[in-house]
């Protein structure tokens, strides 16, 4: 399994923005579908994002057109730029990965140990 670490989690205002960081450990990212998933207090994990080992590229339409997941493979990063941010984004984000395609929530194998991404009103 590819070990990940989140970065990037912070408090900001609404209306701001926060660009989430994925390192992942291993020679092959490329060939890994990738996502970002959330948390909010009392509610279940949700599917945020996905960039697919094939270059497709999901969101969930809650965060379409504020939302931009994209990835270097030379840094064997996924990021996920976050704009227009809203209270109701507040979650612990945690990204995801499977070697090989996947589609959308998955399911995935390796998890992060999540980020706190916190938007005041």
């Amino acid at each position: 399994q590819v070990q990940l670490v989140e970065s990037g989690g912070g408090l900001v205002q609404a209306g701001g923005s926060l660009r989430l960081s994925c390192a992942a450990s291993g020679r092959t990212f490329a060939s890994y579908s990738m996502a970002w998933f959330r948390q909010a207090p009392g509610k279940e994990r949700e599917f945020v994002a996905s960039d697919t080992s094939i270059g497709i590229r999901y969101y969930t339409d809650s965060v379409k057109g504020r939302f931009t997941i994209s990835r270097d493979n030379a840094k064997s990063t996924l990021y996920l730029q976050m704009n227009s941010l809203r209270p109701e984004d507040t979650a612990v984000y945690f990204c995801a990965a499977h070697l090989g395609f996947r589609s959308r929530d998955g399911p995935y194998d390796s998890w992060g140990q999540g980020t706190q991404v916190t938007v005041s009103s």
